[in-house]
């Protein structure tokens, strides 16, 4: 039994990744500009291994989005902290993110505010992205399978709204629950043009551009 008990625990420190980590956070993140010491501590903590395929955990701490399914990625760690970032969370927030894919992005902005809620449109992914969170104990975070085209009226309205696909223009259902003062950022674009990262304020019931990057993101789906 003392054998077993000292395999199971050399088995999980050799799968805990918390060097790989903190030298992703410093060298991929940090040295890139990314100054926000909250969400530079929530991306040392969640364990981006833990949210892509098996075969690709001895990547997951790489400067690149890998595949989990169905068409689409989780994201660039650079990218996710960068986005987090522009949002300037605080504590007492709600935040809306369109794009579950994985639970990645959700957990680490669940470090970040008071509660987030997430919209995935493929089942599968946003069955598998609950059960995750539940398990590594993200209990701030709900989960919704539909479109996110519509955003999340029942929770409306946010402090901050983040999405992770591009759509070709800014869903006009998320400008209506995002609060007065608030923030989004967003991808937009087709698939086979430029995509710019958007960051979008509310002022006045008015949305304030102004553009960040040129990105890359899986298309925006939407239900047929």
């Amino acid at each position: 039994m003392f054998v077993h008990i000292l395999i199971f625990i050399s088995i999980m420190h050799l799968q805990d990744y918390s060097t790989e980590r903190h030298r992703m956070v410093y060298e991929q993140i940090e040295q890139r500009g990314v100054k926000d010491q909250q969400v530079l501590e929530a991306m040392r903590t969640v364990p981006r291994h833990a949210f892509v395929p098996e075969m690709y955990q001895y990547k997951a701490y790489d400067d690149y989005p890998l595949p989990i399914g169905y068409g689409q990625t989780i994201s660039q760690p650079y990218i996710v902290a960068y986005m987090t970032e522009k949002l300037h969370l605080q504590k007492h927030h709600r935040v809306l993110e369109i794009g579950t894919g994985s639970g990645y992005q959700a957990a680490v902005l669940s470090l970040l505010a008071d509660s987030v809620f997430t919209v995935e449109i493929v089942e599968p992914l946003g069955e598998q992205a609950r059960e995750r969170l539940h398990q590594l104990q993200y209990h701030n975070v709900k989960v919704k399978i539909g479109d996110g085209y519509q955003g999340w009226v029942e929770h409306a309205p946010y402090d901050a709204i983040i999405v992770t696909a591009a759509p070709e223009t800014v869903p006009p259902p998320l400008i209506d629950q995002l609060k007065e003062n608030g923030l989004m950022i967003i991808p937009i674009g087709s698939e086979h043009t430029i995509q710019q990262l958007l960051l979008l304020e509310k002022r006045n019931g008015k949305m304030v551009r102004k553009h960040l990057l040129t990105v890359r993101f899986v298309p925006f789906t939407r239900e047929k």
